[in-house]
């Protein structure tokens, strides 16, 4: 049986604990790596009634989008709800880990589930994540200490592409020089004109890495002064990660078809579907943000969309936008938007950790509990 520590290795590397805003707690929060996990529950809240469930199913692992605990805390008595939720999964063996917006921007994420839960085409991210800056770094070394250079910069972190690292690209040529009085060369004399053999060597390192491989490489170099170049390269979109998504429907329909549309494609809660907009007016490219997006309005407005959906739309904000007539806006519950996560990240876990054939295989539940906070509306 996989480990916690397993899980939870595998639950970072999907949505890596470093895109979480700043004021997040992601991760594990209760439990022991080394333990075993046979049934895993999946939920958005961390609440009692989740908490119950996880406990009836005789979860070993709780999965939620919210965290537990988002401020310090000095202890987790039973006494208050947080409290109480913590010290009835501990006591009956279930571990609770959260991602929150580390998960809601990459592929396979809270905004992209949303998307395909609404049967949307062609998605992409409304707002695409910038990739981590990258220099390329071109030095001009003698042929015979090539090879030495090339690994010293692999060690220090250049290299690097994806899945491959000591990525490199050499060309032969001449390089020139002569050296002046009180040079120690490697090659040559002093003030006679020297003309040597030489590969350049060009690879790509991560910015935060450049001083590093910089230095990797001069002290590997044989010459006292390296020619080398530091080139800033342009920063690209991620093209599977960013902030909300934009796609299309598979035909047109009005507005209120679409609200229609999303009121059937959600769960259902009191909070139901508000909408702003012509009901007769036609919708076919959508915007979207799981969760609280009144971040992204301008951004789904320049976007071009035709609506925008997300939850918790502020009346500023939303007012001001229609002010410039377009887009259409539909909110939803916070939890029916995230929800859709949900039926994603159960089908991953078990592609992941059960493998065909015979043997124990992880249970992966979806919790059946709604948690959304609102019970009626008159």
């Amino acid at each position: 049986m996989p480990t916690l520590g397993d899980i939870t290795a595998l639950l970072d590397e999907w949505y890596p604990p470093q895109h979480a805003d700043d004021w997040d707690a992601v991760g594990l929060v209760l439990g022991d790596p080394a333990h075993d996990v046979r049934r895993i529950l999946l939920a958005v809240d961390p609440v009692t009634a989740v908490a119950d469930e996880a406990i009836l199913m005789d979860a070993d692992l709780l999965v939620t989008h919210h965290p537990l605990f988002l401020k310090g805390v000095h202890g987790f008595a039973a006494t208050d709800p947080k409290g109480r939720v913590a010290h009835r999964l501990t006591s009956n063996g279930c571990a609770l880990f959260a991602a929150h917006t580390n998960a809601d921007s990459p592929a396979g994420g809270v905004s992209e589930s949303l998307a395909l839960a609404l049967g949307l085409e062609d998605v992409r991210p409304l707002e695409a994540d910038p990739t981590p800056p990258l220099d390329k770094i071109v030095v001009f070394v003698p042929v015979d200490a090539a090879e030495q250079v090339r690994a010293a910069l692999a060690a220090a972190g250049a290299g690097r592409v994806g899945d491959y690292d000591q990525a490199s690209f050499s060309a032969p040529g001449l390089g020139r020089f002569r050296p002046l009085e009180g040079a120690n060369p490697a090659i040559g004399e002093v003030g006679r004109p020297e003309v040597v053999e030489e590969v350049r060597i060009e690879t790509v390192c991560p910015r935060h890495r450049r001083g590093s491989a910089v230095a990797a490489m001069v002290a590997a170099h044989p010459y006292e002064e390296p020619a080398y170049d530091v080139i800033e390269l342009a920063p690209l979109d991620e093209p599977s990660r960013g902030s909300g998504r934009i796609g299309r429907l598979a035909a047109p329909m009005t507005l209120r078809d679409f609200a229609a549309h999303v009121d059937t494609a959600l769960a259902r809660t009191a909070h139901g579907v508000r909408v702003a907009g012509d009901p007769d007016q036609l919708v076919e490219t959508v915007g979207l943000c799981g969760g609280a997006g009144d971040f992204l309005l301008d951004r789904a407005r320049s976007a071009g969309v035709d609506v925008y959906l997300t939850s918790d739309l502020r009346h500023h904000p939303a007012s001001e936008l229609r002010e410039h007539g377009a887009p259409a806006l539909v909110d939803v519950a916070h939890w029916a938007a995230e929800s859709t996560w949900l039926p994603v990240l159960r089908d991953r876990l078990v592609a992941a950790l059960n493998d065909p054939g015979p043997g124990d295989t992880v249970e992966v539940r979806v919790s059946a509990t709604n948690t959304d906070p609102w019970t009626f509306r008159v």
